[in-house]
């Protein structure tokens, strides 16, 4: 079948987890789609990989060193290859139908901003779009005539079932949280975790990162402010209710009592199905929902004292302005300190909350003014972070001297 009828699909972010669920589906459909352009960071065996699988036009890594053995690898391929963000922007700019915006933190806002400019149908799993350039990405998206569709599975559930055209009809939406590993742990059981057991995720298989915002929950609450923007709704008619199960993927009150929900087992391939098939529906071999099974389905408040990571963003959302930008460049910080055990768990969120209360920075009014701002709030944060350890250090030697002192006694 020729690619002229077939849908052209490019995936930026093919390395990582959503690209990879991505792939499976395109593997599994050959005769649906084409591949145009698949881009990495720096994973060459995993980009050559899905290249050999998937037979893209073009190719992309981020980092440029890594350009001579991709190059070597795909050699005789026919496949066009390049390195750099350039290369990654020019994927994004190729014309292919629909896009996967999976590219992970700020390096993503310009390859989905390029796509988006072209009025390309924008499969969105880049948190940072809409966290930290919530304003300028949507406007964009308006401006270019750009189709942007949600792809976490929380937001793709409300867009499931949320009446775009009848929206004087809703109430309120409700965000599904699993509660991560941590959901039934008190604070000073908290501040002992390790960054294994908080990367332990019970139901999905996510990157370290992600994983860690889950057990704080400040995923649940860039979330939050991610439906504000998607769906066009105030942070008071967002709730979010914790839901360990993880089934029911999110909700939609509507005025006259009714409550609409997205229902499936826990697997990203669902919501990107959706997403690319849309306006459509695709088969897919997700096991099927078995209500039977699961039997019991339970839900609860979020408790925002043992979860603080939630209420800043709650806070960042109903400030606006560059507050959301620097509560995910903040978080981005302090969850690598944590990761590299520089940081205690609990002590994420409260890194959060002192660059927040810190910073003073104008709204950004483009996406260079975002990087920049993102740029120099983790420099804030950095700075804090190193604070934090130096404070640390001082105070358990005083204690250790009391110690010792006490012991002369």
């Amino acid at each position: 079948m020729q690619d002229t009828e077939r849908k052209t699909v490019s995936i930026l972010g093919a390395t990582g987890s959503v690209g990879g669920s991505t792939a499976d589906l395109l593997l599994a459909n050959p005769e649906r789609f084409a591949v145009d352009a698949l881009t990495g960071g720096r994973n060459v065996a995993r980009l050559v990989e899905l290249a050999s699988a998937l037979h893209p036009r073009f190719v992309a890594i981020a980092d440029p060193s890594c350009y001579g053995t991709l190059k070597d690898a795909l050699s005789g391929s026919g496949i066009e290859v390049a390195a750099g963000d350039e290369a990654v922007c020019e994927a994004a700019d190729r014309p292919a139908d629909w896009v996967m915006a999976a590219i992970v933190g700020c390096a993503g806002l310009l390859p989905t901003l390029t796509a988006v400019r072209r009025g390309a149908t924008v499969a969105l799993a880049n948190k940072e779009c809409l966290v930290s350039a919530g304003d300028i990405m949507m406007r964009e998206v308006a401006d270019a005539g750009a189709t942007l569709l949600p792809v976490d599975s929380e937001h793709n559930a409300i867009f499931q079932v949320f009446e775009q055209r009848r929206r004087e009809a809703i109430d309120k939406i409700v965000l599904t949280a699993s509660g991560g590993p941590f959901r039934d742990a008190s604070l000073a059981e908290m501040a002992g975790k390790s960054p294994a057991e908080a990367v332990a995720h019970p139901r999905w298989d996510m990157g370290a990162k992600i994983s860690v915002d889950s057990a704080t929950m400040m995923n649940k609450g860039l979330e939050v402010i991610e439906a504000a923007h998607l769906f066009d709704l105030p942070e008071e008619r967002i709730d979010v209710l914790v839901h360990p199960e993880s089934i029911v993927h999110s909700m939609v009150a509507y005025r006259d009592g009714s409550v609409l929900a997205q229902l499936g087992m826990p697997d990203m391939r669902t919501p990107i199905s959706y997403a690319l098939a849309w306006p459509e529906r695709m088969e897919t071999n997700v096991r099927p929902l078995d209500l039977t099974e699961i039997a019991t389905l339970t839900f609860s408040a979020p408790d925002e004292t043992r979860f603080p990571a939630l209420a800043l963003a709650r806070e960042a959302l109903r400030l606006r302005g560059a507050m959301p930008a620097i509560l995910n460049a903040a978080n981005e910080i302090a969850v690598a300190g944590f990761l590299e055990g520089r940081l205690e768990f609990t002590g994420i969120a409260e890194l959060v909350g002192e660059v927040m209360a810190a910073a003073d920075f104008a709204g950004p009014a483009t996406i260079d003014d975002v990087i920049g701002l993102d740029r120099e709030v983790r420099v804030l944060a950095q700075d804090r972070l190193v604070g934090q350890l130096a404070h640390s250090a001082a105070r358990a030697d005083v204690e250790s001297t009391i110690e010792i002192g006490a012991g002369r006694l």
